[in-house]
């Protein structure tokens, strides 16, 4: 069942729930199981990946935008070549603004966040797979550093922009990729088989300027989402470019420090509640513990 989902007024949002909808029907349904046994297939997913960067997959633009109701007017005027063109189409200059005061920490991107206090037994959901701290990164070393801290799910939907930007100055790492997994458990019972899945992650760390040491991590659509990262280890400013996704609905986390980042009350009080936050890359959604005005 989808979250609900409010706006940074409080007013609640419809939130498009046709990708929900189908994965619900491949996980959840027999027929859907057996149809993904079969996409799952390396050949299948090249084989969607090179039709959607081919010229015919344009015919899939117009009724995308009209089925997810999607207003044009802020993304560049362009003739998209594929699918994927037109997936990744840029926004345009102006349409996002990001904040520069130091002690803000903002969004990497368009999304719905929700916000958890990172605990041992910390379990969460992403993409439908539910996760602990050590086996969404695959390092106990990681998950012991981020204990206490805050871990910040975006969840983008396919409507959304999908690029997404540094959160601050600093000096970024190399990209540690962790590809998925999908595997069966086929019980004595042959009408059930449920397949459990892990989606290819990307993550690197952020010594940050005012936030201290980010984890940031993209996680792929299911099948054929691609991540594409610009940069390797590299020095970064706040809004710059970091990636982009390609098709479908995709996923960008934050782990924060303990005692690093105070989020701002309205998302904080909506996550406690199970409410999903939608919020702008660049907008304001926390403070720097270290900032004065956060104790007046």
């Amino acid at each position: 069942m989808s979250m609900k989902c409010k706006d940074r007024m409080g007013r609640t949002v419809q939130s498009n729930g046709s990708q929900d909808t189908m994965l619900r029907i491949l996980y959840q349904t027999k027929v859907g199981r057996n149809v993904l046994r079969v996409l799952i297939q390396p050949w299948v997913s090249k084989l969607v990946g090179y039709f959607l960067d081919s010229h015919l997959s344009t015919v899939l633009i117009k009724p995308f935008i009209k089925g997810n109701d999607i207003s044009m007017t802020e993304y560049e005027s362009t003739e998209y070549h594929s699918y994927n063109d037109f997936f990744t189409r840029r926004i345009k200059n102006g349409c996002r603004n990001i904040c520069k005061a130091e002690h803000c920490l903002i969004a990497p991107c368009d999304s719905k966040l929700t916000v958890y206090p990172i605990s041992r037994d910390l379990r969460f959901t992403v993409k439908n797979t539910e996760y602990t701290m050590h086996s969404l990164l695959r390092s106990k070393k990681l998950a012991k550093r981020y204990e206490e801290g805050l871990l910040l799910i975006f969840r983008l939907g396919v409507e959304d922009y999908h690029r997404y930007c540094y959160v601050d100055d600093g000096i970024k790492s190399k990209n540690y990729r962790i590809p998925g997994v999908f595997h069966t458990v086929n019980p004595i019972a042959n009408d059930v088989y449920p397949i459990y899945k892990e989606n290819t992650r990307e993550f690197s760390i952020l010594n940050s300027a005012h936030f201290g040491q980010i984890l940031m991590m993209e996680v792929g659509a299911l099948l054929v989402g691609r991540i594409v990262n610009k940069h390797e280890e590299k020095k970064v400013t706040r809004g710059e470019e970091k990636g982009y996704f390609e098709f479908g609905g995709s996923t960008v986390i934050l782990c924060l420090e303990k005692n690093r980042v105070k989020i701002d009350d309205d998302i904080w009080q909506n996550s406690r509640q199970n409410i999903e936050t939608c919020v702008k890359q660049g907008e304001k959604i926390g403070k720097s513990s270290n900032d004065e005005r956060i104790h007046k």
